[in-house]
């Protein structure tokens, strides 16, 4: 039956993209530390600029534009793969963890013809992008702070993309233990509070004495007894640990 079916069908009565892409949003988030007080607390996103001429010597599609990583899905790979590939060949980034976040279609998008592209997000620690070096089609590789991203000229519709990555992240660091990635295995509730306030301005989050009257209610979050630390104020400040369990969102402003 399927193989009558294969015979009668036409792939020519159907158009086909004129491409099919995976682009990477990585974020991170830079501390600042500061002698007897809160660090100072950045998210960051790696963005490429694009090359103007490209390694055949032609005029780069949005050439010097910044841009997320990412490139042109190969017949034999997965979107996923080819995001993994591109980003290793553009950035020297290699073997993190990454979600697929939402496909991108909308006419018009890529002034090379109809192209859809895949974008994938991740969030990792600063260290991990030390090593970063531009190479293939991208002619350097930085770290933005999301405040400076309006004053950079972007690629394509990347803003859109990278708006509703920030939103994703914004969904990771508030409704999953995902900040300890960012913090010491024992953290105080200042520090925790630093990384949160990258993605939220909610009061319940925001405001010290409310925030340091939370963290003791948090079921996910320990005490670590007997142990302190002058590292984010003058007086001895408590010790905290993040606890595995299964969670209820959003964790941080839900009343428990």
């Amino acid at each position: 039956m399927n193989q009558q079916a294969l015979k009668k069908y036409d792939s020519g009565k159907y158009r086909t993209p004129d491409g099919y892409t995976s682009d990477i949003a990585v974020f991170t988030i830079h501390s600042e530390k500061r002698e007897h007080k809160p660090p100072i607390v950045s998210m960051m996103l790696m963005l490429i600029q694009r090359t103007e001429i490209t390694a055949e010597g032609t005029p780069n599609i949005e050439g010097g534009k910044w841009a997320l990583p990412g490139g042109f899905v190969q017949p034999d790979e997965t979107a996923l793969e080819a995001a993994h590939r591109e980003l290793l060949e553009e950035t020297g980034v290699r073997g993190i963890h990454m979600k697929h976040y939402g496909v991108y279609d909308r006419p018009g998008r890529d002034p090379r013809g109809w192209i859809l592209s895949n974008a994938h997000y991740a969030i990792v620690p600063e260290d991990v992008l030390k090593g970063r070096k531009a190479s293939d089609d991208a002619e350097d590789v930085q770290l933005f702070r999301l405040e400076d991203l309006k004053s950079i000229q972007l690629a394509f519709d990347h803003e859109q993309l990278i708006s509703d990555a920030i939103r994703e992240i914004r969904s990771d660091l508030l409704q999953t233990t995902a900040a300890k990635n960012f913090l010491p295995e024992e953290f105080t509730y200042s520090e925790l509070q630093a990384v949160l306030l990258t993605v939220t301005d909610d009061p319940a989050i925001k405001s010290e004495q409310s925030f340091a009257r939370k963290i003791k209610t948090l079921p996910f979050i320990q005490e670590a007894e007997g142990k302190t630390t002058a590292r984010t104020s003058k007086k001895p400040a408590k010790l905290y640990r993040f606890v595995e369990m299964d969670i209820i969102k959003p964790i941080y402003t839900a009343r428990y």
